[in-house]
């Protein structure tokens, strides 16, 4: 029997049984002790990798030390963006006002580190005492002669899907620069064909990873948001025809936005998993209607799979018929994550994620089998009955999901935006493959107390 909270009752349902539609996109449950993460961290996973960039937190120390690092992403050449810079607010802020204390802190690093451009990122707390972010920022921005861009990410406001929002607004004050419009009026009449990626971060040097399967399409990638990403590069977004959007849930109104002010059509993609990685290059080739770059993408796919394939074989004979459960950020990396697994031999039991809309849960409905548990905006608490209940050998999370998996004695794989192994791509599907077995054929599970609880026999 499903164990929740009474108010999430319709954001969780399982296939073959509940009839009702999927609520989400709401305010987490009080109680609930939320996955989700808030509005100003949503902001910072976003704008954290644009490396020769100020990233300054305006709020109390916590809230850097918690982002601080919060991404794996590599960076070639300028690495400021690993540094966290806090206002460090007091009592004595909170009172009078952090106005003058943002002035001072933007005004000695710039000096100090002359980035490119500075992020102010507005706390809870500065939402709360009204300091006008937006009149200091102007300020230093025309006595420093750099952008000074506030990132309205105050945590009470919302979710971690508001953060997004808030982080793709800021970006678009750079690619609507007066600088981005020289360089938009300078592109030859007949460019390249040139996309920029949304929602790619450079997780463990992925991105260097994507742009050369891009590159031998025959395809240049302007801009990357925001993996190995810097200030000239955004700058340059408009000289692309076309968005490609990889992490939906962070980029897609950054992607509406060009698209309503620009023209710039989208389409959106993920890089995980054999056939998602190839849909990703075929929709590419397929947008600028060239026959010699879809042969050269087939080409490509095919030299790809055939090495990959026989690889993935070994894995899947051990790891056939187990179960998995997937709690992630973004639901598509959910539809991929629910394929690569079937090629493992794997089938998905528990899926969800923290921002999910509905036409996305509906979609999660038809690719699983009947019995698997939908959820949106989860707990811990859910998360570990769920995986017991129905069986789970395998959770795919983040860093707050796996003490989750080890606490109930199953194999655990990191998905999120802390890790350190490239799994995206064909190679990333053998890096998937090789830690989902690892993870899952470990005799450690077998003296787990949690899973003799659940399961006469031991799983392994």
């Amino acid at each position: 029997m499903l164990a929740f909270i009474p108010e999430r009752q319709h954001q969780i349902l399982e296939k073959g049984r509940d009839t009702y539609e999927m609520e989400c996109a709401k305010p987490s449950t009080a109680g609930s002790v939320s996955q989700r993460s808030c509005v100003f961290c949503g902001s910072r996973v976003v704008l954290y990798p644009i490396a020769d960039a100020l990233h300054l937190v305006h709020g109390p120390i916590g809230c850097a030390a918690y982002t601080w690092d919060i991404r794996g992403s590599m960076s070639q050449g300028a690495q400021l963006h690993r540094l966290s810079f806090s206002t460090d607010l007091q009592e004595n802020e909170v009172i009078h006002g952090g106005e003058k204390k943002l002035y001072k802190a933007l005004t000695e690093l710039i000096k100090q580190y002359q980035p490119n451009a500075a992020f102010v990122y507005c706390t809870c707390i500065v939402g709360l005492i009204g300091d006008d972010v937006e009149a200091v920022c102007k300020r230093v921005e025309k006595e420093q002669k750099i952008r000074v861009i506030p990132v309205h990410s105050e945590g009470f406001k919302g979710t971690k899907k508001d953060g997004y929002r808030a982080a793709c607004e800021a970006l678009f004050e750079l690619v609507d620069s007066p600088q981005a419009d020289y360089l938009t009026s300078a592109i030859h009449s007949s460019p390249p064909p040139t996309i920029n990626i949304l929602g790619e971060f450079n997780l463990a040097g992925e991105t260097l990873m994507i742009k050369d399967y891009y590159r031998r399409m025959g395809v240049k990638v302007a801009v990357c948001f925001t993996g190995d990403c810097k200030i000239a590069d955004i700058e340059k977004a408009r000289t692309a025809s076309l968005n490609v959007v990889q992490c939906s849930g962070s980029m897609t109104s950054l992607a509406k936005i060009m698209q309503e002010k620009f023209g710039t059509p989208f389409k959106r993609v993920s890089y995980f998993g054999i056939e998602d990685m190839s849909k990703a290059l075929y929709d590419v080739a397929e947008h600028f209607k060239s026959k010699e770059m879809l042969q050269r993408t087939q080409n490509l796919v095919k030299k790809e799979v055939s090495v990959l394939l026989p690889k993935l074989t070994r894995y899947r004979r051990d790891l056939e018929g187990r179960k998995a459960a997937i709690y992630v950020g973004g639901p598509f990396k959910a539809f991929s994550l629910i394929k690569a697994l079937r090629h493992l031999g794997m089938e998905t039991v528990v899926v969800g994620s923290q921002t999910g809309t509905k036409e996305d849960y509906e979609l999660l409905k038809e690719i699983t089998q009947e019995g698997t548990i939908l959820c949106d905006d989860s707990n811990p608490l859910e998360l570990s009955r769920f995986v017991l209940e129905k069986g789970a050998d395998l959770l795919i999370g983040g860093v707050k999901e796996r003490p989750i998996a080890y606490k109930m004695g199953i194999g655990f794989c990191d998905h999120n935006h802390e890790r350190k192994i490239a799994l995206a791509g064909f190679e990333g599907m053998l890096n998937f493959a090789k830690e989902v077995h690892c993870t899952v054929m470990s005799p450690v599970w077998k003296f787990s107390p949690a899973r003799r609880q659940y399961f006469a026999e031991p799983p392994i």
